[in-house]
């Protein structure tokens, strides 16, 4: 566009809206129905529209706010990386803003719009995943940013390798010697966010098809709403039964189930988490830990570094995991 720089008219001609329909994309996107928000958010990338007020904080550039998209950040394992990064942000003087996710509607309009805000100075973007458009929109508007449990070659990442980690947890009960292992785990196909439930039940297969043991396809189930029918149904195949629950939350539910039933934790029933939250060491669950806390840590360390020297390298790092051996396996 010569000679000028492009306005929220040439935005709203260039959709066929109204300018009131861009400026609640902008500042209420979830008012605004999908089709029209994306064709919105296209026209401003196509014409480099950067709205007034955020140039005004584009020129202030520091606000000391550090952005974090997260999904379900009440659950346990999300509370601990929430933990590791406030620890840092506190430490140096930074705000935390938390952006919760809990739709996939929600999901798309924070990472279509936080981009454009220039409200944040960063942002780290957790459990989600997005396509080379958010992450182009990132880059082009300068959010620095810093990925946990997603890759993105443009960006810092944090992530574990769930298949290895599933693997981990089933061979740590083959080799307790136990052959009949079942797997529960959460929704196979979550509606939003990142996958580690299948990632966690590939590891487990695995680990099955080398120690070449067969198994009925009910011994691999996702999370019910009523874990004792599903604990029943296991159980009538014979005991001793080793369970490996993708996530310690599904696996104390668990253990509460089987005590219902009057069997005996790990002579009867084994089970093994995942994750290692705090509450595991409680219940004195065997679970494979992954450091949740640690990796908020370094996460919002990256980002402080990124924000203080931008041309430092793009850092990718896979945090180890390894079980933790209590008294449930």
């Amino acid at each position: 566009m010569p000679n000028s720089k492009p306005t929220i008219y040439h935005v709203a001609k260039e959709v066929g809206v109204s300018i009131a329909t861009v400026s609640r994309v902008l500042n209420y996107p979830l008012r605004v129905k999908p089709a029209t928000r994306t064709a919105v958010m296209n026209a401003i990338d196509s014409l480099g529209y950067i709205p007034k007020a955020e140039s005004r904080a584009r020129a202030l550039m520091k606000t000391r706010r550090i952005g974090v998209l997260i999904p379900f950040f009440t659950t346990p394992s999300f509370v601990q990386r929430l933990r590791g990064i406030s620890g840092v942000l506190n430490q140096n003087d930074y705000e935390l803003v938390i952006y919760p996710v809990d739709s996939r509607s929600r999901e798309k309009s924070y990472l279509e719009t936080l981009p454009l805000s220039m409200t944040l100075d960063g942002l780290i973007i957790t459990s989600q995943v997005f396509d080379e458009t958010i992450a182009l929109r990132l880059i082009n508007n300068k959010l620095e940013t810093v990925l946990i449990e997603f890759f993105d070659s443009h960006f810092c990442t944090l992530e574990i390798d769930d298949v290895a980690g599933g693997y981990m947890a089933t061979k740590y009960l083959l080799d307790k010697g136990y052959r009949r292992i079942a797997f529960i785990g959460g929704r196979i196909q979550p509606e939003f966010g990142v996958n580690p439930i299948e990632k966690r039940l590939k590891g487990y297969l695995k680990a099955l098809k080398e120690n070449e043991i067969s198994l009925p396809d009910d011994f691999a189930c996702e999370y019910a709403h009523d874990p004792g029918k599903v604990l029943k149904n296991l159980i009538s195949y014979g005991l001793p039964l080793a369970i490996f629950a993708a996530t310690d939350l599904q696996a104390i539910s668990l253990i509460k189930e089987v005590r219902t039933l009057g069997l005996r934790i790990p002579q009867d029933v084994a089970i093994i988490g995942f994750d290692d939250i705090d509450m595991a060491e409680y219940f004195g669950l065997t679970t494979v830990h992954q450091p949740l806390d640690e990796s908020g840590r370094i996460a919002a360390n990256l980002l402080i570094s990124r924000l203080s020297e931008s041309t430092q390298p793009v850092q990718h790092i896979e945090l180890p995991l390894k079980v933790i051996e209590r008294e449930t396996a």
